[in-house]
This record gives structure tokens, sequence and C-alpha cells, in this order.
């Protein structure tokens, strides 16, 4: 299935119906009255969070959604059909924006949240809703509200527990392929991950999301290689791993650029909890091991972890630094909801 997390989409929401202008014409009946009917109500436009999509790909080939418009009253006190709404179902993760790309209508992060983006028109009143002691027998009716148009954006973002990061060719997709079950394609070359990659990952019966997204350059920020596209793909993360290239020829400076794309980027991106880890540590001695380990730490200021996805040597440390801060996430955010909660139940006081 093809990647994409960014779509353009026209919709329209439904027309209401118009009233009838009719009067009862029966036999033996002298003044039958109006019996005008009310208009249909139209289909609204409503975004819906689906499970079992991780992609936009359906809005590349369909992006005009029309809902059904309302019917027309009839006679007899008849009132019109409402129409069908018409339902766009999206990746839990979504963001609908606005024509301006920045305005957030929406985030579609629970599965079954639903979200009206265009209601549909009133139906117009019919001729028997004029009806009164002056006015027996009106002639007049209500046209139907008139329909919703506009251009919206989906932008998805992914939802993980650890988002990694890296220069490219730094050992994010041969970590992601050696600890779950995910197959993203592993090369050795800048750039062999083009799209993000999700993975589900165990350690100790605990399992948790990991989310593989393309390298970051310097100069990312404005434009150079992919961008800095795909970061959106990590802001929800509770945790991100840092994977610092050791046959690298600056392990240092990789991860000072890094630090500077995700500070450019704006946002929390750059204030996320990290477990940074020195990568590749097979094609290294025991003294280079120490040495750059030891110039890491410095510029970081915590403890830096040693791996190599390739032996597998250090990959459940990893993953168990990871789970820990998954938990403290968690955790923060569960304290944060109920403190919350608490201020709703308080009793007012003066």
């Amino acid at each position: 299935m093809k990647f994409l997390d960014f779509a353009k989409v026209y919709i329209r929401s439904g027309a209401g119906g118009a009233g009838c202008i009719s009067f009862r014409r029966e036999k033996f009946i002298e003044y039958g009255g109006p019996d005008g009917g009310d208009g249909g109500s139209g289909g609204s436009v409503i975004v819906e969070a689906v499970e079992g999509l991780n992609t936009l790909i359906d809005f590349r080939y369909q992006q005009h959604f029309f809902a059904q418009n309302g019917q027309h009253g009839m006679g007899s006190q008849r009132t019109g059909r409402d129409g069908e709404d018409k339902v766009l179902r999206v990746p839990v993760g979504t963001e609908v924006l606005d024509e301006d790309e920045e305005t957030v209508l929406a985030d579609m992060t629970e599965v079954g949240q639903r979200f009206v983006i265009a209601k549909g028109g009133n139906g117009g009143w019919g001729n028997l809703q004029f009806k009164s002691a002056t006015n027996q027998a009106p002639r007049r009716a209500n046209p139907g509200q008139e329909s919703i148009e506009r251009t919206i954006w989906l932008r998805l973002k992914l939802i993980a527990d650890v988002g990694l990061l890296g220069m490219p060719n730094a050992g994010k997709s041969t970590f992601l392929a050696a600890t779950s079950n995910a197959r993203p394609k592993v090369a050795d070359y800048p750039f062999t991950t083009l799209v993000p990659n999700l993975g589900v990952v165990g350690i100790d019966n605990v399992e948790f999301v990991v989310a593989d997204i393309p390298g970051l350059i310097a100069g990312a920020s404005e434009g150079r290689g992919l961008g800095d596209l795909f970061l959106g793909h990590v802001e929800r993360c509770a945790v991100l791993l840092h994977l610092v290239d050791g046959a690298s020829g600056d392990p240092v400076e990789d991860y000072k650029t890094i630090i500077q794309e995700l500070e450019a980027y704006g946002g929390d991106l750059a204030d996320k909890n990290r477990v940074t880890v020195l990568n590749k540590i097979d094609a290294l001695d025991d003294e280079e091991r120490a040495f750059i380990k030891e110039e890491l730490e410095a510029v970081t200021g915590v403890p830096v972890l040693m791996m190599s996805g390739v032996s597998r040597e250090g990959v459940p440390e990893v993953l168990r630094a990871l789970r820990d801060q998954i938990d403290e996430d968690r955790l923060r955010h569960r304290k944060a909801v109920e403190a919350e909660q608490g201020q709703e139940d308080a009793p007012w006081q003066p």
C-alpha cells in the first residue's frame, strides 16, 4: 500500500429541500386549507477515525465528496426525505485543516471519533407552517437552506510510542527490523527509507509501537534532502530514540545536527524525552567505543547507551530504557487528566 500523509479534499454538504405550497382539495370540503409539507434537511459531511488505516492514499483518487440534498416538501402534509450524510473515513491521528493549511479544525485521535465538517442545510417550511388566525390560506413557503462548500486538508500524524531519529544510514530501519516484525527496506546508502514505517516492539511482556522516519540532514528545515516533512509523525510520541552512527566520521557533529533541526522545526519536539544511543558498535573496538561514548555524554549531559542492530548487542537494554520512559509519560499524562477532572468536580466557591 502506498503511503500518503497529506491530501486536499473538496466537500459540500447537502442543501435543504424547499417547502411546498399546497392546498387540500377534496370533494365536499369547501375550505380545505393549506397542507404543504416541509422540505427535508440536507446531509452533512462527517470525518470519522477508523481502525485498519495508516495512509491517506484513498484521497488521491477521489478528492470530491458531496452529501445528498434534502427532498422538497409535498402536498398532503408530506415532509421531504432527509439527505444522506457523506462520511470520510480517515486513519487515527489525522488532523483536519482549513484551506489555509494552518488552522486545525479537528484532531482525530481516537477510534470512532466523529467530527461534522460541513452541516447540511435545514429544510424550508411549507405553507402549512404559516397558517394563522388572520391568514387561513397562506401562499408562501421557505426555500431550503443552502449547502456549505469548502476546501479542507487532511494531514496524517502517525500515533506511536517511540519515534526514531538520526542521520541517513544511521541504522534506524535495521533497528526496527531487528526488534519487530516490520520489514522496512534496509540498504547501505542514505535515504533508503522514503516513507515512515511502524513496528510493534516487545520487551519483558510489554509491547509498544515504534515509528521509523526518513533521516534528517543539515538544512532539512530549509528543505534539503527530504526536508522535515516527516517530523510530524513523531510529534505524538512519548519518547524519541536518537540513534548516532558510531561508524560515521564525526558522531558528535551528527548529534548536534539533529538537535539543531529539531529546534528549527519548532513545537515541543526539541523538549521531548530522548534516549540517545551510539549505534553500530560492532564496527568499533573497545577503545573507540569508550572514547566516542565519553564525547557524546559530554555534549548531551545524560548517559548514552550503546548497541548494534546487526549483532543485537545492547538492544534489550535500549528497549527497557524506552519502556521506562513510556511508563513515566503515561503516568504523567494520567495525573494531568485526574487533576483536570478534580478541578471540574470541585464544588464552586465564591
